[in-house]
């Protein structure tokens, strides 16, 4: 399986939900909720899946699960 790495930069619990792309592979995101319980990761996931037209299911979080910088996979 062929898989692409992406790189984000979030921040959460901000006014509304905008996806900007910085480059290939990499993104800024600010996103509604607070980073309780998973919360702004899925709303990033959600942004990412809608801005890629990939399923959410294609979406792994690899890395940065409590943090601002995060990593994903898309799976092949």
């Amino acid at each position: 399986m062929d898989s692409q790495w992406l790189m984000v930069k979030v921040h959460p619990h901000a006014k509304r939900e905008v996806l900007m792309a910085l480059g290939p592979g990499r993104f800024e995101a600010w996103v509604t909720p607070k980073p309780i319980g998973g919360q702004a990761n899925d709303a990033v996931i959600h942004l990412l899946s809608h801005h890629l037209q990939i399923p959410r299911a294609r979406l792994q979080l690899m890395k940065g699960g409590s943090g601002r910088h995060k990593v994903f996979k898309i799976l092949g």
